[in-house]
């Protein structure tokens, strides 16, 4: 099985399993939905990923950070459950399981199941998006629209979208549901590394908010910002970030 193939198959699995932890959990306190969410999502894929590629490192969300990954080749980057919020509350579908892979530098697969939608986007390919429209949409978080993407929005003279996690974000862009997604809160190696796997392989522009590159399996996983955007907006939007 290729490493594609293989985060494709772990991200979907996991999403089935959490759809399953939601309606057993579904007269639960939020809180324990999330808890358990969190926690069986992240076994199933740790164990699985030490099964079928025992040779590798894997830096989990909700996993105790090993220093063996920085000296290792291969390194997973899994994020079991992003948007815990929207998994949560009933009816949601804006959250996600996040898998990919880091090889010698760079990322060389991954795979965002988006479980409440019945999808999977995945690395080497991801059907081609609709040609946008004229007024760009800008992603935001619905409970805290950053400033940074009001002010990318009054640049391009677009309208914002209100939608909940980071992969379901980037996920919108790369399917024609939005064009640019803006982030400068906060965020880990294990927030974008899927998404921003499958952003590439459909062609759009991923970047640091100043422009710069993302670099994964670094010491510190922290990756405060991001920029996935449809590669025509990318000169405009850096320099309103910049």
């Amino acid at each position: 099985m290729s490493d594609h193939d293989l985060a494709a198959r772990l991200a979907t699995a996991a999403g089935r399993l959490l759809l399953g932890v939601r309606t057993e959990l579904a007269d639960a306190p939020a809180a324990q939905r999330k808890a358990e969410g969190d926690k069986r999502s992240h076994d199933y894929l740790t164990a699985e990923l030490a099964r079928l590629r025992p040779g590798d490192a894997v830096l989990s969300e909700e996993g105790a950070d090993d220093p063996v990954r920085l000296r290792s080749e291969r390194v997973w980057i899994v994020d079991p459950l992003d948007g815990t919020r929207e998994f949560s509350e009933a009816g949601r579908d804006d959250w996600a399981v996040h898998v990919a892979l880091w090889e010698r530098g760079d990322l060389v697969a991954g795979a965002v199941a988006l479980p409440g939608r019945g999808v999977t986007l995945a690395t080497p390919a991801v059907p081609a998006r609709p040609q946008p429209p004229a007024t760009p949409r800008i992603l935001v978080s619905r409970t805290r629209p950053p400033a940074v993407a009001v002010r990318v929005c009054d640049a391009v003279g677009g309208e914002l979208v209100e939608m909940g996690s980071a992969g379901a974000k980037v996920a919108a862009v790369v399917t024609g549901r939005a064009e640019i997604y803006v982030h400068a809160g906060g965020q880990y190696e294990w927030d974008s590394a899927a998404p921003v796997a499958v952003a590439r392989a459909a062609g759009l522009h991923t970047s640091r908010i100043d422009g710069t590159a993302l670099r994964y399996n670094q010491a510190d996983p922290l990756l405060p910002d991001l920029l996935v955007c449809v590669p025509r907006y990318a000169d405009a939007v850096l320099a309103v970030l910049r």
